[in-house]
């Protein structure tokens, strides 16, 4: 088997000069890519920041398939993407997203102080998911950071 291998004429540097384009090693058949697809459950994670808001659409696993922010696509800059109106825009590109590839229930995960808590779940349910389950998972500090020291006076 290795003596074959050897007299094959891509094989030897003697035939195979690098400038021979007929060379079938580099040749891969490239196909169709399909169209993506989600299983029919899924989560749904909404930070909301004072700044900003995320929406990140996975599977049960946790594997993100779509996501959405409200500054994609330059339509919310800067202070305007903290407002409620560009989180729903934002979850409906997402949740859209996702509807198309065959997402049809959600359990949604909020997270965050921000404004557009709401209106995301809001826009969630209004593209035609339904939403099985909200859990609050925004982190509470038990007692916080040790405070400064006081001041003398």
């Amino acid at each position: 088997m290795a003596e074959e291998i050897k007299n094959t004429p891509a094989a030897t540097p003697e035939t195979n000069s690098g400038t021979d384009t007929t060379s079938t090693s580099a040749v891969v058949a490239k196909g169709k890519k399909g169209k993506k697809r989600a299983p029919a459950e899924g989560k749904a994670y909404i930070s909301a920041t004072f700044n900003n808001t995320i929406i990140s659409i996975t599977n049960k696993n946790g594997d993100v398939l779509c996501w959405g922010t409200a500054g994609l696509g330059n339509v919310f800059k800067g202070t305007r993407k903290g407002t409620a109106y560009a989180a729903q825009v934002a979850a409906e590109s997402a949740a859209k997203k996702a509807l198309t590839m065959g997402m049809r229930q959600v359990e949604v995960y909020v997270k965050g102080p921000g404004p557009g808590r709401e209106t995301a779940i809001r826009a969630i349910q209004a593209t035609g998911m339904e939403v099985t389950v909200i859990r609050d998972v925004t982190p509470i500090p038990h007692n916080g950071c040790r405070p400064r020291k006081p001041r003398r006076m």
